[in-house]
């Protein structure tokens, strides 16, 4: 099930949160409803996925309890938490690693149509994560131990967070656990936030899909009269990082609002990223839950409290870098972006960039190239795609840079392009803080009935997409990200 599927907004989504409510007179058995509600979200009709989560769960709840109960005996708790980690490794390992493995060799082709192709839609590496931090932050006493397995549950696999984050730290999330307030004022908030994230999915992100995919199925087949010119491969290259910002931002947004709703509280997720000024600054917007979740439970306990050695600090972020590729799945090319942002972080800490008195422009100029290039990279098959499409790019391959097709794309596009280039950097935020700083009623009113209006329209512009029924997945679950 999916976020813009009619299933969910139109039967799962209502029918959840009618009895959510329904059920306001006990935080207990709204927990254990929305703990219902997440199986069904994830497991509808697959067993498997049931197995899976009923053994992570198993597995990080009961170590919680031995940690928790441990605290005094320092060495056997530390060991708990070891085997807990590893616990949660290996589950990571053999559902999304061995299983990817075993079918791509021929050796589990039995199990398609059956219970096994559930893993290619269930993002376990995001409960993982989860997993880790609720046995972390009991063990540092950040968090306390969560006594009832439904709320353990509901921490680790609260739908809306759980397919693509953001990844929320179980300190965080355990007073929302505990006690939360849910008032019409958060479900407006919730309900305006999933419309928003709604539009970028189903109207930006998915206006790129197309183009995008065949171009790189050019890059691997065409040649000749249906070679990939080079301003193709510009265009399919810039397309793609609209496509994939949207469409995870959109995620999050979806997630974000779905969350309030419920009454729990999520960190923002993207703070716009690609009007970033150095690559440093691009992983500090982008995915932010993600690298904060690195940070705190890979990068610091590495590092030690006060790490002053520039080769630990080096050796560590290229440890998180790498673990962030393999995380996302295993595949050379993953390996190889996650190592090209790694050698940029450290680069760019070297000669202390960020400080360089250069043009705004110039440095937002470096950060898009980096991005663009390397995201031929994370978007490619395989690196021999990844060469042929740089080959492409660069008029390595015998290809002209000019067709009759580039012209055609963007003259059907340019009303695609130019919004999402307006609403890729914080563009929208900046006319907000100048009205409402003025604080001019008539603008502050004219702003809010435009940006009523937009959503409005934006929601019957999808609606109409959806209805069509060409609407792609999430692309991170499409790349096995």
């Amino acid at each position: 099930m999916r976020f813009f599927d009619f299933t969910f907004i139109l039967y799962f989504l209502p029918i959840t949160l009618l009895i959510y409510l329904c059920l306001s007179f006990s935080k207990k058995l709204q927990n254990t409803w929305l703990f219902i509600a997440s199986l069904m979200f994830y497991t509808t009709g697959k067993l498997m996925n049931v197995v899976v989560f009923g053994v992570s769960l198993a597995i990080n709840y009961f170590l919680g309890l031995l940690i928790d109960g441990g605290k005094q005996k320092d060495k056997n708790t530390k060991k708990i938490l070891i085997v807990g980690i590893i616990c949660n490794a290996l589950v990571l390992f053999v559902v999304k690693y061995l299983y990817l493995f075993l079918e791509k060799n021929d050796i589990m082709q039995y199990a398609k149509g059956r219970e096994f192709d559930c893993f290619n839609a269930v993002s376990i590496s995001f409960f993982v994560l989860r997993g880790i931090s609720y046995l972390v932050d009991i063990y540092r006493d950040d968090a306390t131990v969560l006594s009832n397995p439904i709320d353990c549950g509901l921490y680790m696999f609260f739908f809306p967070q759980v397919l693509a984050g953001p990844i929320m730290r179980y300190k965080d999330t355990e007073q929302f656990i505990r006690e939360r307030k849910i008032n019409v004022s958060n479900i407006t908030e919730g309900i305006w936030r999933f419309a928003i994230g709604f539009i970028k999915k189903v109207v930006i992100a998915n206006g790129y899909a197309s183009i995008v995919d065949n171009t790189y199925k050019l890059t691997q087949t065409g040649s000749g009269l249906y070679s990939v010119s080079g301003m193709m491969a510009w265009i399919g290259a810039v397309f793609f990082v609209l496509q994939i910002y949207f469409d995870f931002s959109a995620y999050s947004d979806m997630a974000i609002g779905l969350s309030k709703i419920f009454g729990f509280e999520c960190h923002e997720n993207f703070d716009y990223p690609l009007a970033a000024k150095s690559i440093n600054e691009f992983w500090r917007k982008c995915h932010m839950t993600m690298v904060q979740w690195f940070k705190d439970y890979v990068f610091l306990p590495l590092c030690g409290s006060k790490p002053k050695n520039a080769d630990v600090i080096i050796r560590n972020i290229v440890i998180v870098c790498l673990l962030i590729g393999v995380w996302h799945n295993v595949s050379l090319t993953l390996i190889v972006w996650a190592m090209l942002n790694a050698f940029l972080i450290i680069v760019e800490k070297v000669i202390d960039f960020e400080k360089w008195k250069l043009s705004s422009i110039i440095k937002r100029l470096y950060v898009c190239i980096v991005i663009l290039l390397s995201s031929v990279i994370l978007r490619a098959d395989s690196l021999f795609t990844a060469k042929e499409y740089f080959e492409n790019m660069f008029l390595a391959n015998k290809n002209p840079f000019m067709s009759n097709i580039p012209l055609m794309v963007l003259r059907e596009y340019y009303m695609l392009v130019i919004p999402s280039i307006i609403f890729a950097i914080p563009t929208i935020p900046y006319i907000k803080n100048k009205i409402s700083s003025s604080e001019n009623v008539f603008a502050i009113s004219l702003y809010k009935i435009i940006s009523f209006s937009a959503v409005c329209a934006g929601m019957v512009l999808a609606i109409c997409i959806l209805v069509r029924g060409n609407v792609d997945t999430f692309v991170i679950l499409k790349l096995g990200l």
